[in-house]
């Protein structure tokens, strides 16, 4: 957590108080932790899902316990008209959106000769599709308000590649050239668009993987060790904040220099 203040004084400014963030597939992982993170910051956050499990309220439950208001949404992200309507009820229950996180993604690895055309569809409507709904529903708002941050989850296969991920791969690439050039066409109404590109991170999904793939990736690391979702968090928290008013256009890897 960022903070300023002497804390023998008791003294704090939390660097996003008054904010609202929607944030998409934010139920668990790396998603639930940026939710958790910005809310420790003041951040008021409505995130979404695809169904309102167990797992899901009990985050919903976690971020209001910190004291803002944080609501759960149903979307199946990758629908053009759902994201519209659930941005249209986030703004009617919030009164305004200052920072979207998109983050909802899936992966279905195989080699590309294995491929079917199903396999490379779902990959791109649920990680690519989903991430142009909902800024394209978003933006409107921003524009209005003439200030807003954009920040997507893309990934280091996004930029280098990987065998097995051509679907995901493809995807995460669209996303970091999507944030570039919606910060060409939108810098001027005050709005700053910029993506993350995580590398080996220790997820539910990662630790599903066997040990030896687990410990030939960490082997690949030069800080020797897999990232944690809360360190994609604190990176993601930068760029939704005005510590990075200046910044836009970017891509930055959190990697451990694996890249």
């Amino acid at each position: 957590m960022i903070a300023f203040g002497d804390p023998m004084k008791g003294f704090r400014i939390m660097i996003l108080e008054g904010k609202t963030a929607l944030i998409t597939g934010a139920g668990r992982g790396i998603g639930r932790a940026i939710a958790l993170c910005m809310a420790k910051e003041g951040c008021n956050i409505a995130f979404t899902d695809i169904a309102l499990n167990e797992q899901v309220r009990a985050t919903e439950a976690d971020l209001q316990a910190l004291g803002v208001k944080a609501k759960a949404y149903v979307s199946d992200a990758a629908s053009f008209e759902d994201a519209h309507a659930v941005v249209e009820q986030v703004k009617a229950d919030f009164g305004t959106i200052d920072i979207l996180v998109n983050n909802a993604g899936i992966t279905r690895d195989t080699l590309l000769l294995r491929m079917n055309e199903q396999q490379w569809d779902d990959v791109i409507r649920v990680n690519l599709k989903s991430a142009f709904n909902y800024t394209h529903a978003v933006v409107p708002i921003m524009m209005r308000a003439r200030k807003g941050s954009i920040v997507s989850l893309a990934s280091v296969v996004g930029i280098a590649g990987n065998p097995g991920q051509a679907n995901y791969a493809a995807s995460k690439a669209g996303i970091i050239a999507l944030m570039k050039s919606t910060a060409k066409e939108l810098g001027a109404r005050g709005i700053r668009a910029n993506a993350v590109a995580p590398g080996y991170i220790d997820t539910d999904m990662t630790q599903a993987l066997p040990q030896e793939v687990r410990d030939s990736f960490v082997e690949r690391i030069p800080l020797h060790r897999a990232g944690t979702p809360e360190e994609v968090a604190q990176v993601v928290l930068f760029l939704a904040s005005d510590m990075s008013s200046y910044v836009s256009g970017q891509v930055i890897p959190i990697d451990g220099a694996m890249g």
